[in-house]
């Protein structure tokens, strides 16, 4: 079974447009460093719950929406030797270059790993 690197954020409306130039570029060096698929969806049907929500687990603000994305590998083993990859390759580096610059409030991001145990 796969591994799944899982992350949901918090993204101003008006910053859709650059998060996803930026995401085409993170994606396409994922890729190229292994990465069997990488996902990024933003909200199209997504609301409130009573306890909790997406919305709610991002402190979601009025002008934002959010971002709901995966990355998958064959193995946690292969996810950490890509990982490694990506952060080295000076094209992530330079996306990552200036933080004030990103479209995103990375303090308000969850993300993890998960092993897959269903696959249909």
């Amino acid at each position: 079974m796969a591994y799944v690197d899982g992350y949901v954020l918090p993204l101003p409306k008006k910053n859709v447009k650059s998060y996803r130039a930026m995401a085409r570029k993170a994606a396409k060096i994922f890729i190229e460093h292994g990465a069997l698929a990488v996902h990024e969806c933003v909200a199209d049907d997504v609301k409130p719950g009573k306890w909790i929500s997406f919305p709610q687990a991002v402190k979601l603000k009025p002008n934002e929406t959010v971002v709901f994305s995966w990355i998958v590998s064959r193995s946690r083993a292969h996810r950490d030797r890509m990982n490694a990859k990506v952060m080295k390759d000076p094209r992530i580096a330079k996306l990552m270059a200036n933080g004030a610059a990103m479209p995103f409030d990375g303090k308000r991001m969850i993300f993890g790993g998960f092993k897959e145990i269903v696959k249909a």
